[in-house]
């Protein structure tokens, strides 16, 4: 490993990520140093790290490689993989344009949970092209405390269960992922959002991230918050014909999302880089031992 390993910080409504480019996959990024990375005291800190690799090679991605030349390969705080992360992708293209490989436009995405496409607007937005939403059948039940909640299944390329609430202070603290049922529904564990109304069309959430806990942005999550609202809405822009758009606060800021008549969702929000510098690797080898 070389004595110096190249970072970025960046976030997308504050949910930030540390950044490592590594674009013929050669650091060796096991849970422990994830994990060392992103903590918030003894190592530069983030909701989880953005590995910069190109598709063809990482083993995940190799058979995407032909629709997009770079792979998000996202860990989670924890250390754990996740399937895909609709803030992470956004700050994972401004990346690549700061760097010089893409530019202003279109560029698609490797991820776990698909190629993804990204547009990166001349004023600074970044949109996601999130793909579509399923809605598994079957009832949930989310909890804090005393109080229980039904929740609407949702999967944008990972598990989500939204609970509408009255206040966001009833979601607790959020450091411990709240109990579900039934297990059966989410194997893995689940992404839980907290929502509460804040006008037409507006809504605002706190979320519990599966393996990061309670995080200031979750995009899938905001997806997954829009799709729910609009059913619960009565709403189902397959049926009517018309896209549905949903302002979603977070603690972190606002994000645009927008579900489409062929099921496509779109998100629309910033992506910022903070700072750049250069990981000790022996720090990083010492800090995983």
């Amino acid at each position: 490993m070389s004595t110096r390993i190249a970072f970025l910080k960046g976030h997308g409504t504050e949910n930030d990520f540390v950044i490592v480019p590594d674009p013929e996959n050669v650091i060796d990024l096991s849970p422990a140093a994830v994990a060392a990375l992103c903590d918030r005291r003894a190592g530069i800190g983030g909701d989880g790290v953005l590995h910069v690799v190109r598709s063809a090679a990482h083993p995940d991605a190799r058979d995407m490689a032909a629709e997009a030349e770079w792979f998000m390969d996202y860990r989670n705080r924890d250390g754990s993989v996740s399937e895909m992360c609709g803030n992470g992708v956004r700050v994972f293209a401004r990346y690549l344009q700061r760097a010089g490989h893409v530019a202003e436009g279109d560029v698609a995405v490797a991820t776990r949970g698909g190629v993804k496409t990204v547009h990166l607007a001349k004023d600074g937005d970044v949109t996601v092209g999130m793909g579509k939403a399923l809605l598994p059948e079957g009832d949930v039940t989310v909890s804090v405390g005393e109080r229980s909640w039904p929740a609407r299944n949702v999967n944008m390329g990972n598990p989500h269960a939204v609970a509408f609430v009255d206040d966001l202070a009833h979601a607790g603290d959020l450091y411990a992922p709240p109990p579900f049922s039934p297990a059966a529904a989410y194997p893995d564990g689940v992404n839980v959002e907290f929502v509460v109304d804040r006008g037409p069309g507006h809504v605002a959430m706190r979320v519990h991230e599966r393996g990061a806990g309670e995080t200031r942005s979750c995009g899938t999550g905001a997806c997954a918050v829009a799709v729910a609202t609009a059913r619960r809405d009565g709403t189902d822009p397959a049926a009517t014909g018309t896209p549905a758009t949903y302002t979603v606060d977070v603690p972190g800021g606002t994000l645009v999302i927008t579900e489409r008549p062929d099921g496509q969702i779109e998100m629309t929000g910033p992506a910022v880089i903070v700072a750049e510098g250069e990981i000790d690797a022996e720090w990083l080898e010492n800090a995983i031992r």
